[in-house]
């Protein structure tokens, strides 16, 4: 059997004794899975992790990491975590081998021996050529991965990543994908992360959890929530101000349709052959189709029978939209 590295039964945050944060979530993570937690900023992500590693004390509710109580045996959960937070820690004033250094220093690990493992997390995350260079010359791609190897500086049972790729371009977050996928594969380490990036926790995660509001919705693997959805989505949208939800909801093979923003979102058996009739029947109703397209179920879509909107269409809140800003610029930043 597996074990639960990680488990929590009816954790909670209350913050100001009336914002409900994290509202009782049970979960649990298995050794060596990767296992995220999928929503938008604000939704209650980062709070959790924070519970998790030490950070934050629960308002009600229990969990452990490793067998050890985040109450109770904080300091012992700390001893077999490693952490990858979403904003930049290191020092910027010092080199990438110096931050290492550091960290090893507050872990209590001896110089003879972070000394050698500084120079192993260099050639990991391939910060060599750069090990003598001041972090404030790092590229946003570079902090990052220098933030990763801080973070397994004690070899950690577990591994949190908190929003790891936010703000980096394409090419450096596939390389960031990349480096986490080695982490399972050649270590068997387990890894919790945060996304609001849907292709992100679709491409890593072997199972995730939707969050909400802090309220996880569903939990399972990406490929069981898309096929869980039974059908194809087709999306369109009309030339008339009118609503044709219920004209569509009478076809035959139609499932279940949606309005938002302007655009239906219709759940369908045999996508390929419902669309036509689709617009068939409403060309002899008098309505002009200006946008159509079939998909099969993505995460978006999971998303949004789940919790009635699209991830990619949730506004941020203010202070997590700051958040997100700080460390977009601090990404760009040479």
């Amino acid at each position: 059997m597996t074990e639960d590295v990680i488990s929590a039964e009816g954790l909670t945050k209350v913050f100001n004794k009336s914002l409900v944060a994290v509202d009782h979530v049970n979960f649990y993570v298995t050794e060596g899975e990767i296992f995220g937690f999928l929503g938008p900023n604000g939704a209650g992500k980062t709070t959790t992790i924070n519970m998790l590693i030490t950070i934050l004390k629960p308002t009600e509710g229990t969990a452990s990491v490793c067998g050890y109580d985040i109450v109770k045996q904080a300091s012992m959960v700390r001893n077999v975590i490693g952490v990858v937070p979403q904003e930049y820690t290191a020092d910027e004033d010092l080199t990438g081998y110096e931050n290492i250094i550091l960290c090893a220093d507050l872990y209590g690990i001896p110089r003879e021996v972070s000394k050698k493992r500084a120079f192993e997390l260099l050639e990991l995350v391939e910060l060599t050529a750069f090990k003598d260079k001041k972090v404030e010359t790092y590229s946003g791609g570079m902090r990052r991965r220098l933030e990763l190897a801080c973070g397994l500086i004690n070899r950690p049972r577990v591994l949190f990543l908190d929003e790891p790729t936010l703000g980096l371009d394409v090419q450096t977050r596939a390389a960031t994908w990349n480096y986490i996928k080695l982490l399972k594969k050649e270590f068997g380490m387990t890894l919790f992360m945060t996304t609001h990036y849907l292709e992100e926790a679709d491409a890593l995660c072997d199972r995730i959890a939707i969050i909400d509001y802090g309220k996880i919705v569903v939990v399972g693997s990406p490929g069981d929530l898309k096929n869980a959805l039974g059908g194809d989505i087709i999306t369109l949208s009309i030339q008339e101000d009118a609503d044709i939800s219920g004209l569509v909801e009478k076809i035959d093979n139609v499932k279940e349709v949606r309005k938002q923003n302007g655009m239906y979102w219709i759940k369908a058996e045999n996508g390929e052959i419902t669309a036509p009739i689709v617009i068939e029947v409403l060309r002899r109703k008098g309505y002009a189709v200006t946008r159509l397209s079939l998909t099969k179920p993505t995460l978006d879509e999971v998303y949004l029978d789940y919790t009635g909107r699209s991830l990619r269409d949730v506004e941020e809140s203010k202070e997590s939209f700051r958040a997100h800003r700080r460390t977009l610029r601090r990404s760009r930043r040479r």
